[in-house]
């Protein structure tokens, strides 16, 4: 089932370019598909979205009242409430420790300087609907944005005949202020340009197929995004020590979400490899989505041996995944070494699904090698700031030659002036 490459320089290079020509944007018929839909909806407003909604969902676009959103949350079991409870507390946590501040402080000129922080006004989620309903992508898009101050969130979600209960019981316990039942580009042009009674945002989050992904392209620029994100992917570091039955786990886990999802181990042990191999051999037998992890591994998985630690964390910056899962025998002592992950994962009992679900880090992370620039989705992701300044006379004062001078020598005799004038 897996692949076992003995790294010589070649082959595993193979394996990398792979896992990134696997996320290529999306074709040119999908690009100019959502283009007409983002210039129609721009032009024409909710006539429009509503037009499309029929086309492709045979639905009107409608907004889910705060009495469905409780009903949905009642329906919902007591342990599933208990869990997403557990979760939100759990992220609201780690992002009130991560919430910048806003602060003054006196420059060395004496003046006063500083930084203002303030939540975006509005901010669009997209939750996908159908079998794609993840309750926990809705906290972890919905929570950090009410942690950094954020007036207004609204979450849209295809109109299916069933909404997801769990998804509109997250959106009740994360905050969301309202949920609308859209979908696809016309839903994202709705939220970028505003139609009806669907305003536009600051920022628009959330995972969605080719169609939405090209559209937040698009909009970018119009509004912020967080990300176009690829398919998920999981890297494990692992030596001898590591147990080959929890690799294998791990390694299954993100090969489920789809059949473009990559999972790769890089170790120094070839008979881990072969271990981890039979492991999962063994664990996809009575897993349910047997057919997609078979298909991810096959095309996207691999185990990488390396010779050494050295290149096996060389292999792993370059590679820059999603997740990064390091079980060695004393794995903080590699934390030092990584530069380029999502989220890094220590040890054995800190399986990537922790991460997913509860421990409070956000699961909306940078796929297809560009941890090497992005960030994971945060608190900081739904903020601005502001540069403040105060001088008085005696701060100014002693620094105004050198502003005068700085403004002459770019020939901007109006900034000088503006200085000068003060003092005559």
């Amino acid at each position: 089932m897996l692949n076992i490459v003995i790294a010589d320089g070649s082959k595993e290079r193979a394996v990398i370019q792979a896992m990134r020509d696997r996320a290529a944007s999306a074709n040119q018929a999908i690009e100019l598909a959502v283009q007409a839909i983002m210039e129609n909806v721009k032009e024409e407003g909710f006539p429009a979205v509503e037009r499309y909604t029929r086309q492709f969902d045979h639905k009107i676009p409608y907004e889910i009242s705060r009495e469905k959103m409780d009903q949905a949350y009642d329906r919902c079991p007591k342990e599933l409430i208990a869990a997403l409870e557990h979760a939100a507390a759990n992220i609201r946590a780690y992002n009130e420790k991560l919430l910048p501040k806003s602060e003054v402080w006196t420059s060395p000129d004496g003046g006063k300087v500083g930084r203002l922080v303030r939540g975006l006004t509005r901010v669009g989620i997209y939750v996908p609907g159908g079998t794609a309903a993840y309750p926990s992508s809705v906290l972890m898009n919905a929570v950090p944005a009410k942690v950094a101050g954020v007036e207004e969130i609204i979450m849209v979600t295809p109109p299916t005949d069933n909404l997801n209960d769990a998804v509109l019981a997250a959106a009740k316990i994360a905050g969301v202020d309202r949920v609308i039942a859209v979908g696809g580009a016309q839903a994202v042009a709705a939220l970028t340009y505003g139609a009806g009674f669907i305003p536009k945002v600051d920022k628009l989050v959330g995972p969605g197929n080719a169609y939405v992904a090209a559209a937040k392209r698009l909009a970018y620029g119009q509004l912020d995004i967080d990300m176009v994100a690829g398919p998920s992917e999981v890297l494990v570091v692992a030596d001898e020590t590591a147990e080959a039955k929890f690799v294998a786990a791990d390694l299954l886990s993100q090969a489920e979400h789809d059949k473009l999802a990559s999972a790769v181990l890089l170790t120094t042990s070839q008979d881990l490899a072969r271990a981890v191999d039979r492991e999962m051999i063994r664990q996809t037998g009575y897993l349910e989505r047997s057919e997609i992890m078979e298909c991810s591994v096959r095309d996207y998985g691999c185990a990488i041996v390396c010779p050494n630690m050295e290149q096996v964390i060389s292999l792993a910056n370059e590679i820059a995944p999603e997740h990064l899962e390091i079980v060695t025998r004393e794995p903080k002592k590699l934390l030092p070494e990584i530069r380029n992950a999502g989220a890094v994962f220590l040890g054995s009992w800190s399986p990537e699904p922790l991460g997913d679900y509860l421990a409070g880090p956000n699961h909306v992370l940078p796929t297809s090698g560009t941890a090497r620039f992005f960030s994971p989705l945060s608190v900081t992701s739904f903020i601005k700031t502001m540069s403040v300044l105060q001088y008085d006379r005696s701060a100014l004062e002693p620094v105004k030659d050198e502003i005068i001078a700085l403004a002459r020598s770019e020939k901007l005799t109006a900034h000088a002036n503006s200085i000068q004038v003060r003092f005559e």
